[in-house]
Parts: structure tokens; sequence; C-alpha cells
């Protein structure tokens, strides 16, 4: 099967689409302790891991920094249109995380980040065309253009955007006001959810009517 076939698929367009939403949003939760200036772990500094984290956070700036950079990332993914920006930007910052819970030897971590260095790959491939012009040096180039992902999944990742970084909000969720915007928000993202799926059915369904 060419690439071709596999770029116009709508079952692997859903799936790339939805893998996006996913990984922007590994890097919500530690993104946002990060540039709020709170601490990642609790780990005691006489272990490797607890000192290397807080070295980090003893950096101040940088340490926000990390944290802003990774929430750019994210929310780049979440909007579709700039996906390809976002995964390079999260491929760079992965690629360090990655390479820390293999040398620090963190219990499990390492497979988690690997699959998500698995995931950020697949990205990265499914966008390789855009990437051509930069790639090959002094040639002319004829390149394929492939239809972006249509306006319902970009309002639907700035929906999930707005919800995911108020439900990442460090910190415990208190009784009142508090508990009820982070109830507020859950609905909302699953109602948000729900709705894409329903238009994808009958967007779908209607595509196969036209083609009987």
């Amino acid at each position: 099967m060419t690439f071709e076939k596999l770029r116009t698929n709508k079952l692997n367009q859903w799936i790339i689409i939805h893998l996006r939403y996913l990984v922007g949003f590994a890097f919500f939760p530690s993104g946002l302790t990060k540039l709020l200036g709170n601490r990642f772990t609790v780990l005691s500094i006489d272990t490797p891991i607890g000192y290397f984290f807080e070295a980090m956070y003893q950096t101040g700036f940088y340490w926000n920094f990390l944290g802003l950079s990774q929430i750019v990332a994210g929310i780049l993914l979440m909007t579709q249109r700039f996906a390809l920006l976002g995964a390079l930007l999260f491929l760079a910052i992965l690629t360090n995380i990655w390479i820390i819970t293999i040398s620090l030897s963190f219990t499990g971590t390492w497979l988690i980040t690997s699959l998500m260095m698995i995931a950020v790959t697949v990205l990265l491939i499914w966008d390789h065309h855009k990437l051509m012009p930069v790639l090959v040096y002094n040639q002319s180039l004829t390149m394929k253009s492939y239809p972006d992902p249509g306006r319902i999944w970009i309002n639907a990742g700035m929906m999930y955007t707005i919800c995911l970084l108020g439900l990442s909000w460090p910190g415990p969720v208190k009784e009142g006001l508090e508990r009820w915007i982070w109830r507020g928000l859950t609905v909302v993202m699953m109602l948000t959810f729900l709705l894409t799926q329903y238009k994808a059915y009958k967007s779908r369904r209607l595509l196969v009517k036209n083609q009987s």
C-alpha cells in the first residue's frame, strides 16, 4: 500500500488526529507544574533521580522555561493546523526526557517515554512530505498536497486544550466552586468528544452513500 493510500484513508486520519490530542496532552500536567514553579517530584535528594530533579528545580527560570516549552508543544499539536511544528518541538524535548529516563534507570518510566517516542515518530512520518524541501538540498521536488483536518477537529482541539489545562492544574481539587469547575470542564470535554465522533460518523456515512 502506497503512502498516498495510507494518508487519504479516513480511519488513518482519525487515528492521527486523536494521536496528536493524546501526545499533546501528555505534556500539560508536567509542563504546568514547572511553569508555575512547583517541584515535579518529592523524591529525596539522596537518590540520583531526586537529586537531578532538585538541581533542575533550583535553576529557577530554566525550570519555568522547560514547562512553557512543553505546554507550547502540546498546544501546537492540539491545533492540528500547526501539528508538524508541535511534533518537532515535542521531539526535541522528549528526546532529552527519554535519554534521562534511561540514564537514571527510572522504574517503568523509560517504557512510557519510549512509547511516546514511537508516537511522535509516527506523527513525523505522517507529515514527512512537508519536511522534504528542508531535507532535500538543491533539487526540484513535486510535492503531493493532502487535505488538513477539518474545522471541527481544530475547534475540538481548542476545547480540549482549555479543558485539559484546567484539569491539569496542579494541586488538589477543593470542595465548592473549584470542584464544580473541574466537573464542568470534564463534561465539556466529553460532549466535545461525542459531538466530533457523531459528526465524523455522519460525514463518513454520507461519503460512502455518495460513492455507492
